[in-house]
């Protein structure tokens, strides 16, 4: 029978339900009107009513119910209490489930103490009401009060418990569950609470609980159950043991599309991502046909390591599925190509999309800000808000950073503002960070600092470094030690802290307080963290350190730095020699300069690429202040597209010019 949300009852339709010749046959409508409960109940049919409203109950997700429904349940509660005729224990439980499924538990409660028989559904559908609700202590003395207890009632109790943020307690019922059914032929133990007490270990991340699990499972012949393997191996990889999830994994039996990609992720929330695109690409040799989770999953990795070559393959093969623009690894791609510098396919991408979501709008705006497109950031930002999509504190943050890059201070505050007055949102840390960073990098301290002074909460890290970034640009020593200091205190072994302060003393020329910082890093042994930077050419990645001379190319390196420093001095670079810290001549601080781990890796790209192409870097650390300079020299020189992305943004040089406009 088909079944219909539109259909209603007519008046007609009640009238012959109220006609004593024609007894209707009973509704399967999911909007009864409120007298149709009412007539059934008044004709003593309660169970048609019961089956009326179980088949709302069943058909619908909570959410698209009627609102009604739990009223009209109680209703034929009262209703069959008040009249005298006891239901049968089969309507009882029916009624029972229903008044439980719709969360109306003391009215459940009161026709379960009512009933004059109860079997074990009874108690069974109770517990199971408590438990959908939390209500674990209730959940409990019901249990102990049960006269006997089956699969149901253990797999209800336990996984209760385990949903609801008491592992310990679930595990604690495992081991009485296996207690209680040793010695008979039959243990309660079933996959379900298998699964439930294998989700409670993973929850403590207690590898040795999960092991004694295992071994139940197997010793039960309950290893054959696809949900089983798939708990178990979400065990062994939260616990710390991927080798062992792998090992489950691959002992599977029927491994679906799900299986492949929870194992694949597994590998990525690791940390061992190459193994996570080796299983990947397992997948795609199996004939396994990816969904939308898989992909999503694997460009959401590749674009933290900015994998753009790989991240246009699995494009590709998006494109032959034929992958529904609708769907979140849509937005995935959007993503991708903004956090691997690439704006205008992430654009592409985005324009396909026939209702971008919030994780989509938020990449275009953030992809913008990074890649130097402050207004076009604050463009798709504002598009956003017209497309009444809601933005979140990551949206704000994004646009702020725009603001932020491109120094429209006004612009920024203003944004800043409008979280709270016309959004109604709370700032968050990350906003104060964002608008102290704002405002520093601006050289306005003394707003920065009354921003600071109102803070409802204390200010963290990444304020206190934004705070010292802007006292480096603007030499500002009094706040630099201000905020060094509170760094100190937060993450004592933090090098870049010690550097930057060394940094400032040593552009206002303070080379004995330079020398005191380095002392204070060697006493605490703090290591500064060394600069790399790497070039992916023909599918191969290229490290450079500061000086490399490891590199199998390394003269020819060296050689076309040399003859670009000859072209760039001709056309009035000079080397900026305040991003040295030594106190020591000029000439030596040219030298050290030179040989940058990003002019190194440029250099090669430059010889190593055809002409014409862009040159792709990437940098561990924030660029260096004479590189930028000199990179601007090196793309007009050599006419080509120079991409350095570090450590916060993306820098494009092209014909002399840097996107950021030398406001970084």
């Amino acid at each position: 029978m088909k079944v219909t949300s539109r259909r209603r009852f007519s008046s007609a339709s009640a009238a012959a339900l109220s006609s004593p010749s024609m007894p209707p046959p009973p509704s399967f409508s999911l909007t009864p009107a409120q007298d149709t409960i009412s007539h059934l109940c008044a004709q003593g049919r309660f169970g048609d009513a019961i089956a009326l409203l179980s088949r709302q109950c069943r058909l619908l997700p909570a959410a698209h119910r009627p609102l009604d429904l739990p009223s009209s349940a109680c209703r034929v509660a009262a209703a069959a209490a008040a009249s005298g005729r006891p239901l049968d224990l089969l309507l009882s439980n029916r009624l029972l489930d229903l008044l439980a499924k719709c969360g109306v538990l003391p009215e459940a409660r009161r026709l379960f103490d009512s009933m004059p028989h109860r079997d074990l559904c009874s108690w069974n559908t109770l517990i199971g009401g408590y438990s959908s609700c939390g209500d674990l202590d209730e959940v409990r003395r019901l249990f102990d009060r049960m006269p006997s207890r089956d699969h149901f009632s253990w797999s209800t109790i336990i996984s209760g418990h385990s949903r609801h943020g008491r592992p310990r307690e679930a595990l604690g019922l495992y081991r009485r569950m296996q207690s209680e059914g040793s010695g008979k032929h039959s243990n309660f133990g079933n996959k379900f609470t298998a699964s439930s007490a294998l989700a409670a270990t993973t929850a403590i991340r207690c590898l040795r609980h999960g092991k004694e699990i295992h071994c139940h499972i197997i010793r039960m012949g309950f290893d054959a159950d696809a949900v089983v393997w798939s708990a178990l191996s979400d065990m062994y990889a939260k616990c710390g043991s991927i080798d062992s999830a792998r090992h489950v994994f691959d002992r599977t039996f029927d491994r679906d599309v799900v299986s492949w990609t929870a194992m694949i992720g597994r590998y990525f929330d690791g940390g061992r991502r190459e193994e996570g695109f080796e299983l990947f690409s397992d997948m795609l040799s199996a004939g396994v046909r990816p969904n939308e989770f898989t992909f999503a999953g694997v460009l959401d990795t590749l674009s933290e390591l900015a994998m753009e070559g790989p991240g246009r393959q699995v494009h590709g093969r998006m494109m032959r599925a034929g992958y529904d623009p609708f769907s979140f690894s849509a937005s995935a791609l959007v993503h991708m190509y903004s956090k691997c510098g690439n704006i205008d396919s992430a654009r592409a991408v985005f324009e396909e999309m026939p209702k971008p979501d919030l994780v989509s709008w938020t990449s275009m705006v953030s992809g913008y800000a990074q890649n130097g497109h402050p207004k076009k950031a604050i463009r798709y930002f504002e598009l956003m808000l017209q497309s009444e999509t809601r933005p979140d504190h990551i949206a704000f943050v994004g646009v702020l950073s725009a603001c932020t890059h491109a120094g429209l201070v006004d612009k920024g505050l203003e944004i800043f503002h409008s979280i709270k007055d016309e959004h109604g949102m709370e700032h968050t840390a990350d906003h104060y960070a964002c608008v102290v960073d704002l405002l520093s990098r601006a050289g306005r301290f003394e707003e920065a600092e009354e921003i600071m002074d109102k803070m409802p909460m204390k200010p963290d890290k990444f304020l206190w470094a934004s705070l010292l970034g802007g006292c480096r640009i603007h030499k500002n020593v009094r706040l630099g030690e201000q905020a060094a200091e509170a760094l100190f205190e937060i993450e004592p072994e933090n090098a870049a802290t010690y550097v930057t302060l060394a940094n400032i003393y040593a552009s206002a020329g303070l080379w004995d307080e330079v020398e005191k910082v380095r002392k204070t890093m060697d006493r605490r042994r703090v290591v500064k963290r060394p600069g790399s930077s790497w070039i992916e050419v023909k599918r191969r990645v290229h490290v450079f350190l500061v000086g490399d001379k490891s590199h199998p190319r390394t003269e020819d390196i060296h050689a076309q730095l040399e003859k670009l420093y000859k072209r760039t001095k001709e056309e009035g670079y000079v080397p900026d020699t305040e991003f040295v810290l030594h106190d020591v001549e000029d000439e030596q601080k040219e030298e050290s300069l030179a040989y940058h781990s990003e002019r190194l890796a440029v250099a090669f790209g430059i010889i190593a690429t055809p002409q014409g192409t862009p040159v792709k870097v990437f940098k561990n650390l924030r660029i260096c202040g004479d590189c930028h300079t000199a990179f601007k020299f090196f793309s007009r020189i050599t006419q080509r597209v120079i991409i350095v992305r570090d450590s916060s943004r993306f820098h494009h040089f092209e014909e002399g010019s840097c996107s950021c406009g030398d406001y970084w």
